[in-house]
């Protein structure tokens, strides 16, 4: 891809990563319907390296608190002291569903999980699982009062991303508001429990790249797409923030089922 390709494929990571509408799904469907080539899983994993920039800038003090209360905690011995000692600890222990699963699947994954059909279906089913666990949930809990199982459940949730089409968001908000959570406490621990597994993949992703040598200015424009997805999802934080204190989560259902009804008429349409 070129420069311009790369910064336009930031700006729809950043856009869409935090809101429940799927990152991946609309780096494989956009540039489908625009007539360039698939990204790849790769491509769509190194770049979250920007929005998960955008989640340590704009969590920087609850992210503070979280690794000094795990540093003080194994240096008095008691790792389990404090509340957010164990709240850090569940956020470990939520992301290993998700690592397990990825690299159990991850050729699956990079393949045939990519297709349209797939991503079309996917959106769908977690639109309507999304707007069952807010319509039955107490949403009266916020994130210190979770336990360490119930933090499980949101990590199980979470492993549901590895689909592409189901959304890390919609489905770890999915999990937050099944456990009882606020709405905008669901989000905001979504965007917690996601560091480890956007850094690990982004990560994995960029060295796996590194090892299959590819042209430096495909360096470049990686650098332009991770910039992009920092500045624009730090925006869609702020958005979703602030949106899901008033509203629910219907709009991004119902965006969600247009969406991946088109892509699948399309599918269907192509065969």
């Amino acid at each position: 891809m070129d420069w311009m390709q790369a910064l336009f494929l930031g700006l729809v990571q950043g856009l869409t990563e935090f809101l429940p509408i799927s990152s991946t799904a609309h780096l494989r469907v956009v540039p489908h319907w625009l007539g360039w080539e698939d990204p790849g899983a790769e491509f769509s994993a190194v770049i979250q390296l920007g929005t998960l920039l955008a989640v340590l800038v704009y969590f920087w003090k609850d992210v503070q608190q979280l690794v000094v209360a795990v540093l003080v905690g194994l240096k008095n011995r008691k790792p389990f002291e404090t509340a957010e000692a164990q709240l850090a600890w569940s956020i470990a222990a939520g992301t290993l569903p998700i690592g397990i699963l990825g690299l159990g699947f991850k050729d699956w994954i990079k393949t045939e999980a990519r297709a349209l059909w797939i991503i079309g279906t996917a959106l769908i089913v977690l639109a309507v699982l999304l707007w069952l666990a807010e319509r039955f949930s107490t949403a009266n809990r916020r994130v210190a009062q979770l336990g360490f199982f119930r933090i499980q459940w949101i990590g199980l949730c979470q492993a549901l991303a590895l689909i592409p089409g189901c959304s890390r968001s919609g489905s770890t908000i999915m999990g937050g508001l099944m456990m009882g959570l606020k709405r905008d406490e669901a989000a905001r621990f979504s965007f917690l429990l996601g560091l480890p597994a956007i850094l690990a993949s982004g990560f994995f992703e960029l060295y796996e790249l590194w090892q299959s040598d590819i042209p430096a200015d495909e360096y470049r424009n990686l650098f332009l797409g991770i910039l992009s997805s920092f500045i624009f999802g730090y925006l869609s934080i702020e958005f979703l923030l602030r949106f899901l204190r008033t509203h629910g989560t219907l709009v991004f259902v119902v965006y969600r089922i247009a969406l991946g009804s088109a892509v699948l008429f399309f599918w269907w349409d192509l065969k």
